[in-house]
């Protein structure tokens, strides 16, 4: 760590790149510019604004974990809280870089430790209590102190995964402090530079939600329950400053409504439903017959079909990985020729070629090549079955039952058919001599969280989509400290992880995630095994919907028909 300077800030603006999306480029600056003004409360003609109308039905692929984007880290639950809460910083629909949103413009100290946030003015909560500084630390005060026994029960928090460590090990996190300085100036301070700050901060996990509404509801105990998901009354009850305001969660159907009091743009839509339908077909024939207005996940079955109807499919841009996990609690999968084995058995080209969207690319690595630390020359050892054969004979492997979980009845954006997936690389796993136990697990009944933590899970199906435009985001969370997935141990990698994400943005950094990436694929703690391009299919009265490749997807942005 560098010594402290003099707390001097410097203001560097934002880089407002034209174009094309260019996730690609590194975090350019950290000073924000204003963002927009708050919305009038009529028209030009002193017409009083009614506010949005319209209705839009949104098929999901499954139901949310949970709507405390603290706690849960799946893509329906974020979906869903994206509409109703807000962070301090967003992400820029066409660079992919921070924007003003809750914040209006930052500075960060020369040290890069310190940064300090002006607050948009005039803000009020769902709830009606004001938005402020002291909010904001209140928020990231909770995060910081979140209990062990929450940790552990929860679907997902993120906190750990950006900022390295609780309260509880305080000396190991990246997080100091937070200080309200005004009630629309706050001050959040590092323990050491952290290149991704801000990027993180887009994350829906470091959305703002009312301390009011977080106490009133007892956010920080998971007493209740949906669909066998731990949850807090707050999870059934968000409380943000966003454009929509959470109304009610009715069996398979989430409802919200336009927030007559947002500072921003309230767009067309006046009421979201969001409809859980578990199969690809059903979403399709959904679309089909009029129920729904759109609907994520695309499947390679479905895609063509949709065309000859001639329907509406929007593709995002590649920016998540699929793969498969291998756990080396399990003592057989502590074997490098193991592990080496089951990536020659894996026919990449198959799988994409089967099951996943054209122009899906095959995966050598975890970080995409939209990113500046992709490594060209990352090792890959091929489909190659009898060398494969050959290294289970040279391992000792005797035939030890190796259980392979996979979810039933969901579909993500990186994972599109998991049944028939998993169908096909177990019987390439099985086909070299493995013995393969399958275990499904319906993803309603706490797939995610039985594959992450420790367990028996040898193999299991999974992936990774981005939430922020850094290589940090990718290799941090799933290979930056020993997790219950992987059971991965390699402190060198994990070293080197922690220093990288605190390097400035260039040459060095990049060549540090290269050796990161290349250094990963020559162990195989898994096996990636695509970068999946997601699809959304939109019915006739769509006119524009704001496809994002990190999920961003706002409603107020839809463009309706008249």
């Amino acid at each position: 760590m560098r010594p402290e300077t003099a707390r001097r800030r410097t203001a560097r603006r934002i880089a407002a790149g034209v174009g094309a999306l260019l996730l690609m480029l590194p975090l350019a600056s950290c000073t924000g510019s204003p963002g927009p003004a708050p919305s009038s409360a009529s028209t030009a003609s002193g017409v009083p604004d009614v506010g949005p109308g319209a209705v839009f039905t949104f098929g999901t692929a499954s139901q949310p974990l949970g709507l405390d984007p603290a706690v849960v880290a799946d893509i329906e639950s974020y979906r869903i809280t994206r509409q109703v809460l807000e962070g301090l910083v967003g992400v820029d629909q066409t660079t992919g870089q921070p924007t003003p949103q809750l914040a209006t413009e930052w500075t960060s100290s020369e040290d890069g430790r310190t940064y300090d946030f002006k607050l948009r003015g005039n803000v009020t909560f769902q709830d009606g209590t004001p938005f402020d500084a002291a909010s904001v630390c209140s928020n990231f005060n909770r995060w910081f102190n979140f209990p062990e026994a929450l940790r552990k029960q929860a679907a997902g928090t993120t906190f750990k995964g950006v900022f390295k460590a609780h309260s509880d090990q305080a000396s190991l996190s990246i997080y100091k402090g937070c200080t309200a300085v005004a009630p629309d100036d706050v001050k959040i301070e590092l323990t050491q530079p952290f290149t991704g700050f801000l990027q993180a901060l887009t994350l829906p996990a470091f959305a703002i939600s009312s301390p009011q509404a977080l106490s009133s509801h007892n956010a920080d105990v998971l007493d209740q329950s949906r669909d066998g998901q731990p949850v807090s009354s707050y999870g059934l009850h968000p409380v943000g400053t966003g454009p929509y305001v959470f109304g009610a969660w009715d069996g398979g159907r989430i409802t919200l409504s336009s927030n007559k009091d947002y500072w921003g743009d309230k767009g067309q839509i006046g009421t979201i439903n969001f409809v859980t339908y578990d199969h690809a077909q059903t979403r399709m024939q959904a679309l089909l017959d009029g129920k729904i207005d759109a609907y994520d996940a695309v499947t390679a079955g479905n895609f063509d079909q949709l065309v000859k109807r001639g329907k509406q499919i929007i593709q995002r841009d590649p920016f998540s990985v699929m793969y498969l996990g291998m756990n080396q609690e399990v003592p057989i999968l502590q074997n490098l020729k193991v592990r080496q084995a089951i990536e020659m058995a894996l026919d990449k080209d198959t799988l994409i070629r089967r099951f996943f969207i054209d122009n899906t690319a095959a995966a050598s690595q975890f970080v995409p090549p939209k990113l500046s630390g992709f490594n060209n020359n990352a090792p890959s050892l091929g489909h190659n079955p009898a060398k494969a054969k050959e290294l289970l004979t040279e391992s000792g492997y005797k035939g030890e039952e190796l259980k392979f979980y996979y979810p039933l009845n969901v579909t993500r954006p990186y994972l599109p058919t998991p049944e028939k997936i998993y169908a096909e690389i177990s019987k390439e796993l099985t086909a070299v001599g493995l013995n393969i136990k399958p275990v499904p697990v319906e993803w309603s009944e706490g797939y995610l969280q039985k594959v992450t933590s420790s367990g028996d899970h040898a193999l299991h199906l999974l992936g990774w989509n981005g939430s922020y435009a850094d290589q940090d985001n990718f290799v941090g969370p799933l290979f930056g400290e020993n997790t219950g997935e992987f059971g991965y141990q390699d402190p060198q990698v994990f070293s080197k992880i922690s220093r990288a994400r605190g390097l400035p943005d260039g040459k060095e950094r990049t060549e540090q995630y290269q050796t990161i990436n290349a250094q990963i694929a020559a162990t195989v703690p898994a096996v990636p095994i695509a970068f999946p391009i997601s699809a959304l299919a939109l019915s006739d009265r769509v006119l524009k919907y704001p496809a994002s490749p990190v999920l961003n997807e706002v409603f107020t942005k839809i463009e309706l028909k008249p």
